[in-house]
């Protein structure tokens, strides 16, 4: 994730490409194109995996061109294991990625069948324009680009402010932006406490890996 720091502001640059939030997109691919799930994978999206004892019966489910839920009889095809399965961090791809867009993977299958999961992880970016020229850039404004290691434990807000006020405190620090970017680390990363790592506030630090990069946007020349 990107966001941008300003000083009366904060404005996100992307968004996550999970496989729930790009639900109908993927749907959609297996509907025109279904020979890509291999009779393995049904397209259709349930609020839980069903079971046999579920078949004739009627559940909520999701489709392609569907937003909310609507009512269908259980048949024994929809028993196969979802295309998309899981919510939050345990969503998947076809069981297998918790991402929909990505580089690479070109050769990844799904484990122990020929299904491919490139066709359903996209390649294409999602781009947004910030056009420097219509805003007041500020010497303490910055670009923050994480991993989900950081955004897990810290939304937005909490990542701008840890940016206003260590900045504000670290003004004469030539290194202070890459400081900043260890800073937020740590702040995920929380401190070990027993077995487990945690957050000031008590809650689990972040399991995944931090990575943060801290991108001074103001150009002094210009001054």
């Amino acid at each position: 994730r990107a966001i941008l720091v300003l000083k009366d502001n904060i404005v996100p640059m992307s968004s996550e490409f999970t496989p729930e939030s790009e639900r109908q997109r993927i749907q959609h691919l297996a509907f025109l194109f279904p020979k890509l799930l291999d009779g393995e994978f049904t397209r259709f999206e349930f609020p839980r995996r069903l079971k046999g004892d579920d078949v004739g019966q009627k559940v909520l489910y999701r489709d392609y061109f569907m937003e909310g839920w609507g009512y269908k009889t259980v048949e024994k095809a929809d028993l196969k294991y979802p295309l998309v399965h899981g919510h939050g961090k345990q969503a998947r791809l076809l069981g297998t990625l918790a991402v929909s867009r990505g580089l690479g993977d070109h050769q990844l299958k799904v484990i122990d069948t020929n299904i491919e999961v490139k066709p359903f992880l996209s390649c294409i970016p999602k781009v947004n324009v910030f056009d420097f020229a219509l805003h007041d850039i500020k010497e303490d404004d910055v670009l923050i680009m994480a991993t989900d290691g950081l955004w897990d434990v810290l939304c937005n807000d909490e990542v701008a402010h840890v940016v206003r006020s260590f900045l504000a405190e670290n003004r004469t620090d030539p290194q202070r932006f890459s400081e900043l970017a260890k800073c937020l680390v740590c702040r995920a990363r929380g401190k070990k406490r027993g077995h487990q790592w945690m957050l000031d506030d008590s809650h689990e630090a972040s399991y995944d890996d931090i990575s943060v990069f801290v991108i001074p946007l103001h150009n002094r020349e210009e001054d």
